[in-house]
């Protein structure tokens, strides 16, 4: 508080400093506590003398709310004002009962107290409202609207183009999304983001949201309540003509009316069988006030803004859960935080388009770890500042790179920021500096189903190729262990330009020429690594057929929803499959070690931009022994691959490649080719239909031109009256992806296949 400025004056009540700092003094004294997010209230009793100085209108009792604005709270909020007490003057006369502002200084407001029990303490959450209190609510909304703009507050800049009438609804949600991007997620992102990011909030989900806006209804704009809940709502006994009180008014902002009934509906905790009638309701007040325009295209905008309000609450829901968790954490209060945060991820999935939400028990592993790492003490551990780990003796320490180096890394992670978060389609790393190396923790994502196959350790892998001393860019194992929460990590060499907190930059369009002269160079320098103690299969059954057998195997073990969906596409199950494939083959050629997964994300920029020719080669979880042709032709398969490229590379390796890891290569290529499609059209769908591993890039990318991939594997596997008859379903054309299209949600996708 300050003395300098004057309390603002209400009705012309008018306070000096002497007066004000007695008022503050008898509060702080007398007042009853009563702690909200965003204000502590102190209720007080005033003497006569002090009620007299507001001009002896407060009435018998004198009683009064000192709130006052709580300055380390987070900003979880959307605010179109930042002070209150101007919308409590517009709102006075039209809602006689609401609270009254009688002076303001800085960050204190004085109201006048509203006597009555909160609807909260009557009818909790979750429960059935009775229908006249519905329609009461209900009222209470609609009367809003004849507060007149001109009475209000001017419109921040940023809100100002929303004054016209009849508004522009599809903007005003745009604005609020970007609003709520601007006010909540930025100024938490660095402290919060890195738990995000590895949860499964991206930088960008708010603005996605807000870019993804669909044409709406455009209704007359009006004030809003913008925070009507249980809480909000004051049952006032001693008023039987307008028992309800809406108080709380801070986040009050002027806009569609529809905005303020989702977020009634979300907050007020509604069961979702009352949802109905709450908005029949809501569109009988709104015509008994004359607003009829209001309701106009209520059932289609509605979920819109419901979607809104379930996106942006997962940020103040996961804060305030893992806030509230303090420096000591029990089993159970961790247990409680990450079920609150993994209902607010569910709720937010779909309209912010999450990916691969983490299990309970993954998220309390995030949520200890993002604690611990600013200082918080897990009760059933021992106290201390190390945060132990055991170390998996098949990776052996090195000199530069000790015990405490790999406990400072794991501290550096607990502390990342979202920029230094990378979430993969079955791993989370972190980049981070310890012991002056850069490195990366390298986390498997616990809640991933592994579709494709994994046949080597991929710290064996690299242990091998640092071994051989071959001329290929890869990471370097630091350390393989298990931390004391029990989760396993893995700390690699981080390859790529700048260090923490630098995004590294990927061939994601397509490799330059001098890029894709250097990735055959890398393949052939690892020909040379010796494979004997990797070697994956020793029968006699060829490279390819062992891969057609592999393929036959994860279509068995698809789940029953995405079996039925690919038959229902016209892709055959295992056992025709089987004969499909049986007729080809390749010819033999000599075995080295594969990466098994070069899509554009597993390769990264070393170069300066602009003559960047020096590759990385990365996530080597899916390396294999196998032929040599065959990681040049996933490599190509999996990346866009101009022709011009494509003969380039294939010209290159055909020449530094030696004989017998070459011949018969021309006739070859298109068969694995094929193979690598017909793959595709599995493991694509896989994901479209579960969800799992959407959020990584490689994945979106594919998955976005599903209906290209579908049916060249249907003509590669001789069923092309099948796949023709499937794809010219109008239904089943809507809900797959093109490559040409933004991808769409999944359940919608599938409820339309599911019509079909």
């Amino acid at each position: 508080m300050s003395a300098s400025s004057p309390a603002r004056p209400i009705k012309g009540a008018t306070l000096d400093d002497s007066q004000w700092a007695a008022l503050m003094k008898y509060a702080g004294n007398k007042g009853a506590v009563m702690e909200g997010h965003h204000n502590t209230n102190r209720v007080v009793d005033l003497p006569s003398a002090m009620a007299g100085w507001f001009g002896g209108g407060l009435g018998a009792p004198a009683l009064v709310t000192v709130r006052v604005r709580k300055s380390d709270a987070l900003p979880v909020v959307i605010r179109m004002w930042q002070d209150e007490a101007p919308v409590l003057d517009a709102v006075g006369p039209v809602l006689e009962n609401v609270p009254r502002c009688l002076a303001r200084r800085d960050d204190v407001a004085i109201h006048s107290y509203v006597q009555g029990v909160p609807l909260s303490l009557t009818c909790p959450a979750g429960e059935f409202l009775e229908s006249e209190m519905v329609r009461a609510l209900a009222g209470e909304l609609a009367r809003m609207t004849r507060v007149r703009a001109d009475e209000l507050p001017p419109l921040p800049a940023a809100w100002s183009g929303l004054s016209q009438l009849p508004g522009k609804s599809a903007e005003f949600l745009r604005t609020l999304a970007l609003a709520a991007d601007t006010q909540i997620r930025r100024p938490n992102w660095a402290v919060f983001g890195g738990l995000f990011a590895s949860l499964g909030v991206a930088e960008r989900a708010l603005v996605g949201f807000a870019e993804r806006v669909p044409k709406l209804h455009d209704r007359p704009f009006s004030l809003l309540h913008g925070d009507l809940h249980r809480d909000n709502v004051i049952v006032a006994f001693d008023q039987p003509r307008r028992p309800l009180i809406c108080v709380d008014w801070e986040l009050a902002m002027y806009g569609d009316p529809l905005h303020d009934l989702a977020t009634h509906l979300v907050r007020m905790g509604y069961p979702h069988k009352q949802w109905d009638e709450v908005v029949e309701a809501w569109c009988r007040a709104m015509k008994g006030e004359g607003r009829e325009q209001a309701a106009d295209g209520v059932t289609s905008d509605l979920p819109h803004y419901v979607d809104f309000e379930r996106a942006q609450s997962v940020y103040p829901d996961v804060m305030r859960a893992v806030s509230a968790l303090g420096s000591s954490i029990g089993p159970g209060d961790l247990e409680l935080a990450a079920l609150e945060v993994h209902r607010a991820l569910e709720a937010a999935e779909r309209p912010l388009r999450l990916r691969g939400l983490p299990k309970v028990s993954t998220i309390e592993q995030l949520i200890l770890r993002w604690c611990k790492g600013r200082g918080a003490r897990f009760l059933e551990k021992e106290p201390g500042a190390r945060w132990t780990w055991e170390r998996d003796e098949r990776v052996p320490l090195r000199p530069e790179f000790d015990e405490e180096v790999v406990e400072e890394a794991l501290w550096a992670e607990a502390l990342a920021s979202a920029r230094q978060v990378f979430k993969g389609a079955t791993h989370l790393s972190t980049v981070v500096n310890a012991g002056g190396v850069d490195v990366v923790v390298r986390r498997k994502l616990g809640a991933v189903t592994l579709r494709e196959p994994r046949f080597l350790l991929e710290h064996e892998v690299l242990g091998a190729i640092e071994a051989a001393g071959v001329a290929v860019r890869a990471p370097r194992v630091m350390a393989l262990g298990k931390s004391e929460l029990g989760d396993e990590f893995t700390l690699h060499t981080y390859e790529g330009r700048g260090g923490p907190g630098h995004r590294a930059e990927h061939p994601e369009w397509g490799l330059l020429p001098g890029e894709a002269d250097d990735l055959v160079d890398q393949l052939y320098a690892l020909s040379k690594v010796d494979t004997r103690p990797l070697d994956q299969h020793r029968g006699g059954v060829s490279f390819y057929r062992w891969l057609c057998l592999k393929l036959v195997r994860m279509v068995e073990g698809l789940p029953v929803e995405s079996a039925r969906v690919a038959s229902k596409l016209g892709l055959p199950g295992a056992r025709w499959l089987t004969m499909a494939l049986a007729p080809r083959d390749v010819t033999p050629r000599r075995k080295v070690l594969l990466h098994g997964d070069l899509n554009p994300w597993n390769l990264v920029r070393l170069g300066k931009r602009g003559d960047g020719h020096r590759l990385a080669l990365i996530d080597w979880e899916m390396a294999l022994v196998g032929d040599p042709l065959y990681d040049l032709v996933r490599h190509m398969h999996l990346s866009p691959t101009r022709p011009e490229t494509r003969e380039r590379m294939l010209r290159r390796w055909s020449a530094v490649m030696p004989a017998d890891h070459t011949r018969g290569w021309q006739k070859d290529c298109e068969t694995y080719r094929q193979l690598e499609v017909v793959r595709s059209a599995y493991v694509d769908l896989d994901r479209l239909v579960t969800g799992e591993g959407l959020d990584a890039p490689n994945v979106r990318r594919a998955v976005g031109s599903y209906a290209t991939t579908l049916r060249h594997a249907l003509h590669y596997l001789g069923m092309g009256s099948a796949g023709q008859a499937a794809l010219s379903n109008p239904y089943l054309v809507f809900a797959l992806p093109r490559a040409d299209d933004e991808m769409r949600g999944t359940g919608a996708a599938f409820a339309a296949l599911e019509r079909a």
